[in-house]
């Protein structure tokens, strides 16, 4: 169970830490904490040795009586939302979502409410604050128009474990494109930089001025007279990675406004898009590792219905 904002701890210094600063000894020994935030607790005099306020510099010896206050947790702007979501796994530490697609993740320029942060607020009233804010934590993100599993943080925790998973590639993501064109090979990957689009700054390029690293690994699941459906492996989490790979070699996705072509191939490939209202971009895996339990989990998200009738429109296309 997770240390909630509020709580107080009462410890006593094992003899493996005697001689260790206090900063990095009381983040070792609370592995709910990061040192910053072990350092921010000293700071403001919620950590106490034998009574007295200490430095995170102060050398700790073996049996000495240390006090932790939490503060809770203070709230934020943003206001929970009765707003549906689907809820594919929940417990102390981590949330399993899936995204329905046009809604934003959190809120932003020009979005303040409908957002997935503001749904998860009114959801989840047991979250314990990340950073000492009372909010979900977002270890990673889904275009607004791209549907599909996510994983949110409740704590602190399992917030700095997922971070760090992910900054090491081990969460593994399985996304479903429907792609326009016949793509050539089987399987295959994408390998460039990736940054701001020197002249648009809606969109990425992979001729940046300044960009970084990332790898794509697809292979066909399907193809159709003028499209293909797609499994893709990001190895890493660029913004708009997915869309900007396929796009910029040849196989803009379906239904991308932004980096597809004005027309996408014919009439009605463009109905069909049109129809569709967005990408044809759906993260339908996840696979990572318990923050606190050290269990290898994966979760799935269905097809939603928008992306499935864009498919059966798809296969029912034929070329004249």
């Amino acid at each position: 169970m997770g240390i909630k904002g509020g709580s107080s701890i009462e410890l006593e210094i094992p003899e493996e830490y005697s001689g260790q600063r206090a900063d990095l000894a009381l983040a070792s020994l609370l592995k709910e904490f990061s040192r910053s935030q072990i350092r921010r607790l000293i700071d403001d005099e919620n950590i106490l040795l034998k009574g007295r306020a200490i430095k995170p510099s102060q050398r700790l010896i073996a049996g000495d009586s240390v006090s932790i206050t939490v503060p809770p947790p203070t709230p934020l702007e943003t206001l929970p939302q009765d707003i549906p979501i689907s809820i594919v796994y929940e417990d102390e530490d981590i949330l399993v979502v899936n995204k329905p697609p046009g809604m934003a993740v959190h809120p932003g320029a020009g979005i303040r409410e409908g957002t997935l942060v503001n749904a998860i607020l009114y959801k989840c009233r047991n979250l314990s604050g990340i950073g000492g804010k009372v909010r979900p934590g977002i270890v990673h993100r889904l275009d607004k128009n791209t549907s599909g599993v996510m994983i949110v943080a409740k704590n602190d925790f399992s917030h700095r474990s997922l971070v760090d998973q992910f900054k090491s590639r081990d969460i593994e993501k399985r996304y479903l494109a429907l792609v326009i064109g016949n793509v050539e090979g089987e399987s295959g990957s994408f390998c460039s930089l990736i940054g701001r689009h020197p002249k648009n700054r809606l969109k990425m390029t992979t001729k940046p001025r300044q960009g970084k690293e990332a790898f794509t690994k697809w292979r066909v699941i399907k193809r159709y007279n003028v499209a293909t459906l797609i499994e893709v492996d990001p190895k890493t989490g660029r913004t708009h990675q997915i869309r900007v790979h396929f796009s910029e070699n040849g196989y803009p996705i379906l239904g991308d406004k932004l980096y597809g072509t004005r027309r996408q191939g014919s009439q009605a490939i463009d109905n069909i898009s049109e129809k569709l209202g967005r990408q044809a971009l759906h993260a339908y895996s996840i696979r990572f590792k318990h923050p606190r339990r050290d269990e290898i989990m994966e979760f799935k998200a269905p097809i939603p219905e928008d992306f499935e009738e864009a498919i059966k429109l798809i296969e029912e296309y034929r070329v004249s």
